[in-house]
């Protein structure tokens, strides 16, 4: 096949799958300006995708950071209409081995040899989904995060066929759309993100089911608490300031005993019973059963906007890719324009 590289804004960009994930790709990129196809022979897949990019450019507008120019958006009949003449195809179906390799397969067939080919999985093996593709070596992953339109992280996770020019490809792509992509260098099961998002999950659910907490007791001490520092320091770095004028070191030398003490259950998980399921369904309806789900939405990505712009103001984090996204668009209009 040929080189994949591609240092130019993509003009046309391929979604297959518009769910959750994959009608916020759709978003992002029609918001960077480039034309979007999109196919899933969901029903609501029109009125989900036109929704989920009102939400989407509500909040680039916001930020200040709405484009000049939109990309268009087409919804296709078919895989092979969708990926045809497109210079990335961002497979987002349900998380089943199976189907996407099913998927994969029709992609290659209708996409032209030099395209990219990316799946949003949020934890298979990219190795395992390539083993039956023609061309392995274009394919990677490109696992985003809720809202895709919002959060600029990205982990790219190439298989053992994956050439080194895709994953420089997919880098640069998602630079365009304004993302922050991370390399992930060692191929595992959840990669970076979904192992700790995984732990986190796992102790909640035996505090609901031990009775310890609700589910708004847990949120709250996340949003009202450590998930504040984490918002715009992360793990380490917290760490770091906790030890104070001792650094990380002394931070460790205090608390690292602690791990020894029985305080997580991170090594098992309570059982998903129909009781802790219902449990757990009604504490989160009386949490925000009052509220849709375009209303939380909205509300979720007003306060993202917020903390986003604070950011930017200060040059820190993921406010970066924000002044980012500014001066890319600041650089690319006329004069007229500005």
């Amino acid at each position: 096949m040929g080189s994949v590289t591609n240092m130019r804004q993509p003009e046309r960009v391929a979604i297959i799958g518009a769910g959750v994930i994959g009608a916020a790709w759709a978003a992002r990129w029609m918001l960077r300006g480039s034309d979007v196809r999109v196919y899933d022979p969901g029903l609501e897949t029109e009125r989900v995708v036109t929704e989920v990019t009102a939400n989407a450019r509500h909040s680039w507008e916001r930020m200040g950071v709405a484009p000049l120019k939109e990309g268009s958006l087409t919804f296709a009949q078919s895989i092979g209409e969708t990926a045809n003449d497109v210079s990335l195809i961002q497979e987002s179906v349900p998380e089943d081995v199976a189907l996407k390799k099913k998927v994969l397969g029709q992609i290659e067939e209708a996409a032209p040899k030099s395209a990219l080919i990316a799946s949003s999985t949020s934890g298979l093996l990219p190795s395992e989904l390539q083993e039956d593709m023609v061309n392995p070596e274009r394919f990677l992953v490109g696992h985003p995060f809720n809202p895709v339109y919002l959060l600029p992280m990205v982990e790219v996770v190439g298989g053992q066929s994956t050439s080194a020019d895709s994953i420089s490809s997919a880098m640069h792509f998602y630079e365009i759309a304004g993302m922050k992509p991370l390399e992930v260098r060692v191929e595992i099961d959840a990669f970076i993100a979904d192992r700790l998002l995984e732990a986190v999950w796992r102790e909640a659910l035996w505090l609901v089911d031990d009775g310890v907490a609700t589910t708004q007791e847990i949120d709250d001490v996340i949003r009202f608490g450590f998930g504040l520092r984490w918002a715009q320091m992360g793990l380490f770095e917290n760490y770091r300031i906790a030890g104070g004028e001792g650094g990380i070191k002394h931070f460790i030398q205090q608390f690292g005993p602690s791990l020894e003490w029985p305080w997580s259950k991170l090594t098992d998980t309570p059982d998903l019973t129909h009781e802790l399921v219902e449990r757990i369904s009604a504490q989160s309806d009386e949490q925000s059963g009052h509220l849709t789900v375009r209303q939380l939405e909205r509300i979720r990505d007003n306060n993202l906007v917020d903390i986003l712009l604070a950011l930017e103001g200060n040059s820190w984090g993921a406010g970066e890719t924000v002044a980012g996204l500014r001066d890319t668009q600041s650089r690319s209009a006329t004069p007229q324009e500005k």
